[in-house]
């Protein structure tokens, strides 16, 4: 169910009575769960704490309420990927980009995987501006790896020749499966053995030797 659009009276002044953050955090994390079609006016007030009335006053409608749950959830882990991108290394930055999703995505306190990356199949549900900033949001997790790479590239830590956007485009990959096998029920063990192995396959990856005929 959608939340309908308002009158512009209605959103006058910020209503009193709770925390924006914490009722967004809290809506985040059903939209996480359960994702943005599937979710219901009923989920949301439930999740909140608070009735529709001050959802409509403080976000105007669903899709803007899951705009913001997005932003929102992306602020919670910028700092675990900023640190992750600045390791000495692309290697350890790859592998760190890696192992920090499945902190993420598999985390008691929080639904399992990306919500970035489930809603890849609810297009038809969503507004062309809510496609288009999802599909800018998953193309930067994918860019975090090819700019990684071209800094190694640039430090001397990746061979020249390696072809980066294939490389990038693996380990990509590799991370949309983990947000998929989270979801799906694989432990932290399983996702980690994963990543071992996407890593393993680091050398010949970068090998100048895939660039010459």
């Amino acid at each position: 169910m959608s939340l309908p659009s308002t009158p512009a009276a209605s959103r006058r002044g910020r209503p009193v009575g709770f925390n924006r953050s914490e009722v967004l955090d809290r809506a985040m994390r059903v939209f996480w769960a359960k994702g943005f079609a599937p979710t219901s006016m009923n989920d949301l007030i439930a999740a909140m704490g608070i009735a529709s009335p001050s959802i409509y006053a403080a976000f105007g409608s669903k899709a803007s309420l899951y705009r913001e749950a997005l932003d929102h959830y992306v602020s919670l882990h910028q700092d675990m990927v900023l640190r992750a991108m600045q390791l000495p290394t692309a290697r350890q930055s790859i592998e760190g980009l890696l192992r920090n999703a499945v902190t993420v995505f598999s985390r008691t306190d929080f639904p399992s995987g990306c919500m970035v990356e489930q809603t890849a199949g609810e297009a038809g549900d969503l507004s062309v501006e809510l496609v288009t900033r999802l599909f800018d949001m998953r193309k930067a997790n994918s860019e975090n790896f090819s700019t990684r790479l071209r800094k190694g590239l640039e430090d001397g830590d990746v061979p020249a020749g390696t072809d980066i956007d294939a490389v990038a485009s693996f380990y990509a990959t590799v991370h949309k499966g983990l947000s998929l096998a989270a979801r799906g029920g694989s432990g932290t063990g399983e996702l980690n053995s994963v990543i071992a192995s996407a890593m393993a396959a680091w050398p010949e990856l970068t090998s100048s030797k895939k660039s010459q005929p």
